[in-house]
């Protein structure tokens, strides 16, 4: 088969615009994700940044979920410079169930369905360049969905 020039030039284009993709496109996950306990996931994401619990994040869960497979969270918040936002469940095997990093012009508000395989403390966590705010809600589970 003979190529073209124009699918010379397609090929090459394709070729050099894959090398200039941002690195964040291919950043390695976080230590944080394979951490078993909450306090190594804290130490991980926030080094040593002060935590506060805090009404301006708002972290909506149901009380009860009737299946942990598929449990809805929503966190959102008006804190300004707001730079990530992590869902952190106690009880699950790996506890950092969620981390978005987010841009300056972005809305703080993110909505996703976690898997938990048990009742536990969810956390939400919001993070600034000084400061980490949080909170928390119990959730109940009555079917189990991290291999429950």
């Amino acid at each position: 088969m003979e190529l073209n020039r124009r699918q010379w030039l397609r090929g090459i284009f394709a070729l050099c615009g894959a090398a200039m993709l941002p690195s964040r496109l291919f950043a390695a996950t976080p230590a944080a994700f394979k951490a078993t306990d909450a306090k190594a996931v804290f130490q991980d994401l926030f080094g040593d940044l002060p935590i506060e619990e805090s009404d301006a994040v708002n972290l909506r869960t149901p009380d009860i979920a009737e299946n942990g497979a598929v449990v809805p969270v929503s966190v959102s918040t008006d804190i300004a410079g707001v730079e990530s936002i992590s869902l952190i469940v106690d009880e699950n095997p790996n506890p950092l169930s969620a981390s978005f990093n987010l841009t300056p012009d972005a809305v703080p508000d993110i909505s996703f369905r976690v898997k938990m395989g048990k009742s536990s403390t969810v956390r939400a966590m919001v993070k600034t360049s000084d400061k980490v705010y949080m909170a928390t809600r119990e959730v109940k589970v009555t079917i189990g969905g991290c291999g429950g």
